[in-house]
């Protein structure tokens, strides 16, 4: 990644902290663009990107087997205070040399993955709770290249969709958005069928 992850990340994180916030108890087990997952799911999951990504910023290993619920008592605001502590831990530049341990992957790569996540879900939930939603430019701009770097193993291993077969009907997010979201098997109109 050609910017400091970390000015990324802090790019980004505003955008999907205010989404999270605009969630309401009565919304959370509407679905997602993520069929697997309702949107508690993906708040879990997304609560793990960003404690764990703080430790893969250490390079060191994490569990994410363990399906804890983060859902409890002040959530939206511990979800802000662990993107804070995301963004902090990869502030350090030393935490782009090397290969994750634990993921085998080069740092860059893993902090691209944590940014990833926190756009796209960000997107995710948006789109599933009815709000609004501009990821920062800069940082859909500097995915498209991780997308396609990740694109033929994530598929394999099921973590990315193929994308739609036809080209997405408009109205659709802005076109930097709609490739990222397509390369990651999203329909961009979601929920309406391409």
């Amino acid at each position: 990644m050609t910017t400091q992850t970390s000015d990324l990340l802090a790019a980004a994180a505003p955008r999907t902290v205010d989404v999270v916030r605009g969630i309401s108890d009565d919304q959370l087990d509407l679905p997602t663009p993520c069929s697997d997952y309702l949107v508690r799911d993906l708040l879990n999951h997304l609560f793990e990107v960003v404690v764990n990504f703080q430790d893969l910023a250490q390079r060191r290993q994490v569990e994410w087997a363990e399906k804890p619920d983060h859902l409890g008592d002040g959530w939206r605001d511990r979800f802000e205070v662990e993107t804070d502590r995301l963004i902090t831990a990869w502030s350090d530049p030393s935490t782009l040399e090397g290969v994750s341990p634990g993921m085998g992957l080069p740092q860059p790569v893993i902090g691209g993955m944590a940014l990833l996540d926190l756009t796209v879900h960000g997107w995710d939930l948006a789109v599933a709770t009815g709000q609004p939603y501009h990821p920062a430019p800069e940082a859909v701009a500097e995915l498209h290249a991780l997308v396609e770097q990740l694109a033929p193993t994530a598929r394999k291993m099921g973590v990315f969709a193929d994308p739609p077969p036809t080209p997405t009907p408009t109205p659709a997010p802005a076109p930097d958005l709609t490739h990222l979201l397509t390369q990651t098997g999203r329909i961009p109109t979601w929920p309406q069928t391409p």
